[in-house]
């Protein structure tokens, strides 16, 4: 199977803003004090219409479908919580902690993706998980090495193990489980998405090791990636809390390959961590500062990876 691909799906914003549901366990969402919620957006928009054009100038397929007013979805901007694209032509549906954040789903965005020229064979629906409260926030929660048939996942509340290996078993995945932590003003508490303190490539992976308390969990992640041959760039805590773990590898014109991230992210890396990614891939950086501090995410949450078959022409 493909690791990484030409074509995402990204939805543009048009009322974000903070969404008071998911700051109560994602610790990177911040109030912008003085903005009003319009200008929040507009800036929001600018971003995002500046990162799908650096994207495109480098022959990146985006899919742009802008977000709805009603019903309110403040954080629809991450599309890769709820949905996720597979080369057998399977779409997934998944359950989500925030109430606001399900009715993100939308099934016009597969007559969407039908009229591009996409195939799909089956869509797999575990949301009925959300009445007894059990979550799996799609690519944010499960870190995939499609490659090598490993989902990394690092348990949270929203990311239930249940769930996960039900996920894995349908789909072929060996788990690779573990938890993951952060300092919130002096306690450790579990990180609430994988994807922002790990990334897997096709030859490498950016991880924050410290982040996996327990030394057994973190010996047999990093045991995992060496083994299917990743080059391991480590990042640290402070790093990951510009977003440094939030990267997402695609390919653009001519197979070129990008590792995709924000200008946060970027300019809090060392001049070795560069060099280190850079032996695998070219960087592609976008300002996003207004995206990362009211939604809490970045520039990989933004990218919903589409590895769905093509209709032969």
């Amino acid at each position: 199977m493909k690791q990484i691909t030409n074509s995402i799906l990204m939805i543009r914003p048009v009322a974000f803003r903070m969404n008071e549901q998911t700051a109560v366990n994602n610790y990177y969402q911040k109030v912008i004090d003085g903005l009003s919620p319009s200008t929040v957006n507009e800036k929001a928009q600018a971003e995002f219409d500046a990162f799908v054009t650096k994207l495109r100038m480098v022959g990146v397929d985006v899919t742009v479908v802008d977000s709805t007013t009603i019903p309110d979805t403040p954080d629809s901007i991450f599309p890769n919580n709820w949905i996720s694209f597979h080369e057998n032509g399977d779409i997934v549906l998944y359950p989500m902690f925030a109430k606001n954040r399900r009715l993100e789903r939308r099934e016009d965005i597969f007559d969407i993706l039908e009229s591009k020229g996409f195939e799909i064979n089956e869509i797999m629906d575990y949301t009925s998980a959300e009445d007894d409260g059990f979550f799996l926030e799609g690519t944010g929660s499960l870190v995939l090495d499609r490659a090598n048939g490993k989902a990394y996942c690092a348990l949270s509340p929203r990311a239930d193990e249940e769930l996960l290996i039900e996920f894995c078993e349908d789909f072929d995945f060996a788990p690779i489980i573990f938890e993951a932590y952060q300092t919130v003003n002096g306690e450790r508490k579990l990180i609430y998405h994988t994807n922002v303190m790990m990334c897997i490539g096709d030859t490498f992976a950016v991880l924050c090791a410290d982040a996996i308390d327990d030394k057994k969990e973190r010996k047999m992640v990093l045991d995992n990636l060496k083994a299917d041959g990743k080059n391991v760039i480590l990042i640290s805590e402070d790093q990951v809390n510009n977003f440094a773990g939030n990267m997402l590898q695609v390919t653009g014109s001519e197979n070129k390959k990008y590792l995709v991230m924000s200008a946060a992210a970027h300019k809090c890396l060392t001049k070795k961590q560069i060099t280190q990614i850079e032996e695998h891939v070219t960087i592609l950086r976008s300002s996003l500062d207004t995206i990362e501090a009211c939604g809490g995410g970045s520039a990989r949450c933004m990218m919903a990876e589409i590895f769905l078959p093509k209709t032969a022409q």
